[in-house]
């Protein structure tokens, strides 16, 4: 075997399938059954559309050509807003269950290249020759590499040793969906005086709403620094349970340590405020999947902090500023004051995930 992929999500499929067309033999390790469900905001933008299209994967979903900053603490909805194209090309708000079948049948028709084992990573034993991977139910499996992609709390990033604490402030993620016809083509973002709401369009009868945090509260309460968007959601019907993800901000000591690769969230994560995630975790998998190929599994560490560096950086120092009020306060207000400024912060993430 040449390759383990520990982590059946989005990033950990796709890393499979970069190896399975790079001639490489793959099994995949995920102890839930697909499709696997996850609290994030369900946008993915026109770059990671285009690492999807490349894998022959297209999963249905609703186009989506903007985003849209707005004042969530507006009561009629018509408070200060600013918006900005995400391309030429629009991304695409698709459901993540929708997502992961989408690329488990792809998976499944790469044929005897990709194998999927429904099982737990308990151990990591490396040697000169490979990796032996112990799984919870008493089997093992040997492959010359691993590829860890397996989330925010990466046990693999645990049992390495490249846990690293942050200081930040715990942000935690919640979603939920509802019936509703879309009311706009673009990733809106509310902005109340403690937290965001993202409302994604990902079918034509369905949005998806997911509210980013560090207070304390559920997303009833959260929603309350949202009057308008509270009052349109009141009267739509709820398809599911409010799923919570984090806390969000993750950091890794490195990628690699020795032949094992760290990809997606399990690398280190900043905060699902921009909407990033998915493209970056899938041009991850990509570079770390090639630099197995190559021989050359040391060199995925450089790749890694090349690969988004400018949407980390826009992440980041959104994070920091607007823990203050007075910032979120006049956030939108300022975006529609100097769209030009708004437009290539869009641009940014839209491009480099």
């Amino acid at each position: 075997m040449d390759l383990v992929v520990v982590g059946g999500g989005p990033v950990g499929l796709v890393a499979a399938l970069h190896a399975a067309r790079l001639g490489m033999s793959a099994v995949v390790v995920e102890p839930r059954l697909s499709p696997v469900d996850k609290a994030c905001g369900e946008g993915i933008m026109p770059a990671g559309v285009a690492e999807l299209a490349a894998l022959g994967v297209h999963p249905d979903g609703h186009p989506i050509r903007g985003i849209r900053y707005v004042d969530g603490s507006a009561l009629d909805g018509r408070g200060p807003s600013a918006d900005a194209p995400v391309g030429p090309q629009p991304g695409l708000g698709v459901r993540r269950t929708t997502l992961h079948a989408a690329l488990t049948r792809a998976t499944e028709a790469a044929g005897d290249g990709i194998r999927q084992v429904q099982d737990r990573v308990v151990d990591l034993a490396q040697d000169d020759g490979g990796v032996t991977v112990g799984l919870a139910g008493g089997g093992e499996v040997r492959a010359g590499h691993v590829v860890a992609a397996d989330g925010l709390l990466s046990p693999t990033r645990r049992l390495l040793g490249l846990d690293r604490p942050s200081r930040a402030p715990r942000r935690r993620g919640l979603r939920r969906h509802y019936r509703v016809a879309p009311w706009t083509d673009h990733v809106e973002v509310h902005w109340g005086r403690s937290c965001e709401a993202y409302v994604t369009p990902v079918a034509d009868d369905v949005v998806g709403v997911a509210v980013l945090t560090a207070c304390v509260g559920g997303f009833s309460e959260q929603l309350v620094e949202m009057p308008w968007l509270a009052s349109r959601l009141e009267a739509a019907a709820p398809l599911d349970e409010v799923r919570g993800a984090g806390p969000l901000r993750q950091r890794a000591a490195h990628r690699v340590a020795g032949r094992v690769l760290l990809a997606g969230d399990a690398a280190g994560y900043v905060d699902a405020l921009t909407g990033e995630g998915l493209t970056l975790g899938w041009r991850q998998a990509r570079a770390a999947v090639e630099c197995v190929a190559v021989g050359d599994a040391r060199g995925y560490e450089a790749r890694w902090h090349a690969i988004g560096m400018p949407a980390r950086a826009l992440t980041s120092s959104l994070v920091v500023a607007t823990r203050s009020t007075v910032v979120r306060r006049h956030l939108v207000t300022a975006a529609a004051c100097v769209p030009w400024a708004y437009r290539s912060a869009v641009r940014v993430v839209a491009s480099s995930g």
